[in-house]
Order: structure tokens, then sequence, then C-alpha cells
């Protein structure tokens, strides 16, 4: 066929056929090409228009495409545990004291994972809270002069604190030390006396610092008390302290502090706020702190110089460092405290009493709360690499997200497991393996994992440079494609960049001489269009001109083809038992089967897996809902009345009228059979006759034959009963005129009420005096005699 084959190809075809038919013995000329177009088919893999990316595609897809499994290279990632050491069982009182490099409390400490884009690699790992583990306290003080009776309980602690210790561990470690307040104004007073001694009056203080480093942890208590006891109070101005130097310093300067790698613990004892990055302006202090150790003789020399350090700064520094924080804070700063807690990972905050008299006990409960918790970390993770994790906690207590990093509540000698999963979405730019750590926060054990990468095949290392396959030697033949040289371009490297007019090539792209090129979904490259890759690799562009694909055919339920079908150049290829074009008619009538045995109840006709009722009174999936509604009910009561009882309108033409249906008698309402298969109840029909009777029945069609199923006897309304009615019309009577009655009554007391009320009120307004009665006439008559002159 010169229309698709080139010379070359046709040569190599008829070849092929040559072969084929000595090596076959094929009865047929027929058979030959059949033979030569299968075996064409397997060696050219990819189809018209698709790009050679399209080779790369997952296992199924390309198995689908008749790709050879001998040809596939699908290599997998996988996981190597290079140092697996078991966490440590030890007991405090066992002879044998380990070193801490000796204890083991996290497993495995080394492995490496070999990924692969898309394909998460998960592995255990276990922790255990060792007993008898080594602890170094450094205990940071606030030396301003409100601290005053805190130091005299604190000149002690190192005996009292090494004796509580020893109940924990028996390799226990205390240093000190103390901090004011940057040496410059405003935060100090900077003149000559005051330098001296800050505070006033006959109060004797040392000059003020900023940091100061006064005892390397050490095992021995009373040096501890030794040197805390010779310190003295200072003074500054203003109330936030300068701690956060302090803290800086402490974190970052391991070899002056002595720091182990072993549990390390800061004690921040204080009863007053901080000052944090940006405060350093107040005294001209402008750069940022540089997070470096600058103690010359255990003294922070450059205060002066770099600003406090910023929260995220400290963060950094105290996780670098493995170090856990307790602030020993007085009750009133316990709000900001808290807060700065939340910011500070594997910190706790315990409230101070006025002058430090519980710092021991303070101390010890912090410890406990800390050391019960264990949070895993992990350093920055290369582009395109995600890490997830599963915590498996006491009592089989699961979590994930954020809550899968941590397992609280562990005692000495727990053991917890986590499961970490590893993903990469991507190959790195720039190497093909890199390293990440993990570790439990407070603890200096990490695991560590190496990540390989797997970003090419096989194939590619076995390419053939200058392979006749590439037209003339122009380039790399691998995993079946070509790879041009630098300047050609092509499916073969058949065309030069510099040779050919893009213009004349474009016309071999367009169909049916239209504008669009690979119909705008490909590229033209050497006058044959190369389709595009979407996003979802499942989606393909193919054809000629990129015309067809597979994604954009019918829906139905959301769904490509309804799911029962492949999508091909935009049409749907349907799966047996399925038509339509998106596949979603099904041919299996199954579904429309009632439990009768019937399709759709014999009631309808079942199209593309569900019932089409062909009388509107009918509904549900089997059209079994509503055969005994009223309509049903009102139109065969004729027929089942004179059929059963030989009474109502077609008594006379019953036999004529009412044959259509079987008609069977039941005792009562209990014997009337389901007339569908619906699950639920259904009320029967229930009708009245002429005389106020009613009867039951119901009606259905079984096997294309309509039954009716009737209650044999009538229910009907009885007389009325006649005492009664009486007795209660005499009650009503009575209780109506009792009730007269008492309303009379009622009316006669509130009247008289009134009535004297009015008399009352009549009494109280009368003009008289109430002592002498108007109308008395005394019987008494006093006569004077008028000639009597008193002798």
């Amino acid at each position: 066929n010169k229309t698709h084959f080139s010379p070359k190809n046709q040569y190599q075809m008829c070849t092929l056929h040559l072969q084929y038919f000595l090596w076959l013995n094929l009865p047929s000329i027929d058979s030959l090409f059949e033979a030569s177009r299968l075996l064409l088919a397997k060696t050219k893999f990819l189809t018209v228009g698709e790009s050679k990316s399209a080779r790369c595609d997952d296992l199924e897809s390309l198995k689908k495409r008749n790709c050879a499994v001998t040809k596939i290279e699908n290599p997998r990632g996988s996981i190597s545990i290079n140092e697996n050491k078991p966490v440590t069982n030890r007991k405090k009182d066992s002879a044998d004291k380990l070193n801490p490099g000796q204890i083991t409390q996290i497993q495995p400490q080394k492995l490496t994972l070999t990924l692969r884009t898309g394909e998460p690699q998960t592995f255990d790992l276990k922790f255990k809270r060792a007993e008898d583990y080594p602890i170094d306290l450094y205990y940071l003080m606030d030396l301003s002069f409100s601290m005053k009776d805190d130091l005299e309980n604190v000149k002690n602690l190192g005996t009292d604190l090494m004796a509580e210790m020893q109940k924990i561990t028996s390799d226990f470690k205390i240093g000190f030390g103390s901090f004011v307040e940057k040496t410059v104004m405003p935060y100090i007073s900077t003149t000559p006396a005051r330098l001296i001694n800050p505070c006033t009056g006959n109060q004797n203080c040392t000059s003020p610092f900023s940091y100061k480093n006064v005892l390397k942890l050490t095992d021995k208590g009373d040096e501890f008390n030794r040197l805390v006891s010779q310190q003295q109070i200072s003074g500054n101005l203003d109330s936030p302290e300068g701690g956060f130097d302090a803290i800086m310093q402490v974190a970052v300067c391991g070899e002056h502090i002595g720091w182990r790698d072993v549990t390390r613990l800061l004690v921040f004892s204080t009863d007053a706020g901080f000052h944090f990055a940006g405060d350093g302006k107040l005294g001209g202090i402008v750069l940022p702190n540089d997070g470096k150790c600058h103690l010359e003789n255990n003294m922070y020399t450059m205060s002066h110089y770099y600003d406090y350090p910023s929260i995220a700064h400290l963060v950094q520094k105290l996780s670098d460092n493995n170090i856990q924080t307790i602030f020993a804070v007085t009750e009133e700063f316990q709000p900001v405290y808290q807060e700065l807690k939340n910011l500070i990972p594997k910190s706790a905050v315990g409230t101070l009493s006025s002058n430090s008299s519980n710092v021991i006990k303070l101390i010890i409960d912090a410890y406990n709360s800390l050391s019960s918790e264990v949070i895993l970390e992990n350093t920055k993770l290369p582009e395109g690499v995600s890490i997830t994790y599963k915590s498996i906690c006491k009592n089989g207590v699961e979590a994930t997200g954020e809550n899968g990093r941590k397992c609280s509540n562990i005692s000495i000698g727990d053991e917890v497991s986590f499961k970490i999963s590893i993903d990469s979405q991507k190959c790195p730019s720039h190497s093909k393996n890199e390293t990440i750590k993990i570790r439990p926060l407070g603890f200096t054990e990490e695991v560590e994992i190496v990540l390989n990468f797997i970003c090419d095949c096989q194939c590619a290392k076995e390419g053939e440079p200058e392979s006749e396959k590439c037209h003339e030697g122009n380039g790399t033949f691998e995993c079946g494609a070509c790879k041009c040289n630098e300047g050609r371009i092509g499916r073969l490297c058949e065309c030069s960049k510099d040779e050919v007019r893009t213009e004349d090539l474009d016309a071999n792209c367009r169909k049916d001489n239209g504008t669009d090129i690979c119909s705008n979904n490909g590229d033209c490259v050497c006058g044959t269009c190369e389709c595009k890759k979407r996003e979802n690799p499942a989606e393909i562009y193919s054809g000629k001109y990129c015309e067809c694909d597979n994604f954009n055919c019918d829906r139905s339920n959301n769904k490509l083809c309804g799911g029962h079908g492949r999508c091909e150049c935009r049409k749907c290829i349907c799966d047996a038992n399925y038509t339509g074009s998106a596949c979603d008619c099904s041919l299996d009538t199954s579904t429309c089967l009632a439990k009768n045995g019937q399709i759709c109840n014999g009631r309808g006709t079942c199209e593309c897996g569900i019932c089409k009722c062909t009388d509107a009174k009918f509904q549900g999936p089997t059209c079994e809902i509503c055969p005994t509604c009223p309509g049903v009910c009102v139109e065969h009561k004729d027929c089942v009345q004179c059929r059963a009882f030989g009474a109502g309108e077609k008594k006379d033409t019953c036999q004529r009228d009412c044959d259509y249906f079987k008609m069977f008698k039941v005792k009562d309402r209990d014997g009337l059979p389901q007339p569908t298969d619906q699950s639920f109840p259904l009320t029967h029909c229930k009708q009245r006759d002429e005389n106020d009777c009613w009867f039951y029945y119901t009606y259905a069609i079984r096997n294309q034959t309509k039954e009716v199923f009737v209650v044999e006897q009538l229910e009907c309304p009885a007389g009325p009963d006649i005492i009664p009615i009486v007795a209660g019309v005499v009650a009503g009577i009575v209780l109506i005129g009792l009730a007269l009655l008492l309303i009379w009554k009622l009316l006669m007391i509130i009247h008289d009420r009134r009535e004297f009320a009015k008399f009352e009120k009549e009494k109280m307004n009368a003009k008289w005096d109430t002592g002498e009665n108007p109308i008395y006439k005394s019987a008494v008559t006093t006569v004077v005699n008028p000639k009597y002159e008193g002798k």
C-alpha cells in the first residue's frame, strides 16, 4: 500500500511477508497479510498522532494496548534497613552501666528508600523510653533585684535536687547560669555609680550583666551550692528582662555549658517578662541576633552589639540542640509564658512560688510531663517529597495527621511505634539521592533515611547512538523511540530545523484543508501531528489530526460511558448487556423482575433495566405501588359485590360484565394476600353497600391472571343501645339543673356582698358624731328660779 508505507518500509514489509510465509507455511496469501499486519502492530506500539511520551503509562493500560509484557519496564520502590540495633532493655539497678552512646531508644537507625514517583514507601519506627537514662539540667536564673529572696532558696538547690533526681537516674549533672539585662540605656542606668551598684538605698548589688555561665554541668551538688552561694543580686530599670539572650547562649555554647548527648533540660526561672527581637532598637541595637556563641570568660560579650533573638530563632536553636525548656515563673506571668510554651515544642510551664521554695517539685513535675510525651520531627524534605505519620500508642490507640506524630502518657519502659510513609511526586532536579532525618524532640537519637529516586528506565542506558532506525543515524534509539540529535526533529528525526519550511509542513496537519492545526490538540512536527498530553495520563488525544480523544464521550451518573464501556474517538463502545450513547441502557431484565417472577408485575415493559408502567396509576420499581388506591377499588367494586354477595348495581349483568377475574373467598381480613411484592403494609379495598355494610377485598394480577380475594362475611353496623342513651339524657338534665342552681347561688352571694359593702361605705361617710344620738331627748327638765341669786 504505497499510500501508507515509504519505499524502505515497503521493502521491510515484503521481507517480513516472505519470512513468515516460509516459516509458517500459511495456506493462503490472505493469511500471510494478516500475520504481517499483527507483527507490525506489535513492533509499532504508538498509534497515529501519539507522542513518544505515550510509551510511558500504567501497567494495565500498556497491556490493553498490546505491549508485550517482556518489553515493559516497571521498576518498583524498595526499603533497605542498613542499621537496626534493638532498643535497650535495661534496669536502673543493673550491674552494667552503659554510656549514653550505648543506649538505644529508637529503632531502626538507618534506612535506604528507593522511591518511584507516586509510589509511597512505608516503614515502622519503634520508640522505647530507656530506664536510668542520663539527664543534664541547667538552671538559668534571673538575678534582677526582685529575685533576691529566690536566690536564698536556690543556694541549696544542688544537693537537694541531686537527691531527688537520683530516684529517676543515676547519671545526673547540674549547672547554673544567671542573667539580668543588656548593659546599655534604657535597660540599665549607665551613670558610673549605678554601673557599680545598680540598687538604691543601702542594698549591696553587683554590676549589671547580660548573661553569665556560673557553673558548667557537673555531678557535684555541693559545688553547685558553693558557687551559687557566692552570687549577688543585680538590678535594671525596666520590667522585662534579657532572658532570651541568655537562653540563646545556653543553647549554642555547648562546649562552655558541657552538654552531653543525653536528655537536656533548661530551667528558666524568673518573675518578669522578656524582651524579644526588635526591642533592641530602644538601645540603638539594630543588628539581628546571629545565633552564635559569644562567651568570653563565661560572660556574654555581645549583648550591646546584637539584638534580642526572636521566638522563632530560639525555637530553631533549642530544637537543633535537643534542649527541653522548663519555664519556672510566678503566677502573675503564667499567661505570658503559657503562650510562649505553645510556640516552643517540648517545653513546660510551672508556677514558681514567690520565693522559689517549690522549685524542686516544679522541676520534677515538669520533667515527668515532658518525658511522658514523644513527638517526632523531620528535617527539611526535598522538593516534591512528602511524609505522613501514623502513631500506635499505648493500649493500641491510633492517630493520624499532626496527631500521628506524637504519643502521650508514656512511662519508662513503654514501647510505642509509628508507621511513616514517604512519597515522591517528582524527581529532584539537582541530585538523585537525598538524606533526611527523623528524631523525637528532646532526644539526640535519630533515624537517618537516604532517599534514592527512580528517574530513568534501564533501557535508556542501553540506547543505540546514531541508530539507522532514526533516519540515517540522526538520533539515538532508546526505549523504543528516537531521541533526536541537536537540530533534528520528527518522530524518526527525519527533518532538520534549518531546512524545512514550517508553513509547507503545516498543511499536512490540517484536516480537510481546515484552519486548525492538529485540531488544536497537538503540534505539527515535521508534517506530522504529535498530540498533546493532558494532566491526567489516562486521558489521551489520538488520530492523524489529533481529532480523537477518549474522554469527551457521553456521560451517565457523572461517569464516562456510564461506567459500562470505553471511549474511543469520542464514541462509547459499550460492554456486553449495555447499549445507548452513554452505555446507560442495560439489557439485563433482572432488575425489572418482581417477587412474583413477572417482569414489572405484568403492568409494564422493561426498558434499560427500569420498568415503564403501561398504566399511570401503577408506580414503583416493578409497577407495584398503588394497586389498592381509591381508583382501583372503586373500579372493581360493583363486580366484586355482585359476584361475592349477589348485590349491587351489576347484579343483573354480573355474568356478562364481571367474568374478567378469578374470585377467591377468605374468612377474615388476615387472610387477604398482599396484592404485589411491595414490602410496606397495604390497606385493603374497603367499600360500603346500600345497607351500610362494609366488604373487604384485594385485586392483583399474577401470571397474566387477574385475581380477587374477598372476605366472605359483610361487616354491618349494630343497632343503637337505647338504655345508655336514655340514661345519658337523664344524667345530662340533672347535671344541667345542678349547674344552674350553683350559678344562681353564686350570683346571690356576689349581690349580697356588694350591698353590704355599700352599707359600710355610707356608714363611714356619716356627717354626725357617733358619740351622741342626735334624736335622743333626756327625761329630766331643769328650770332655774329667776329670783334665785345663789343665796
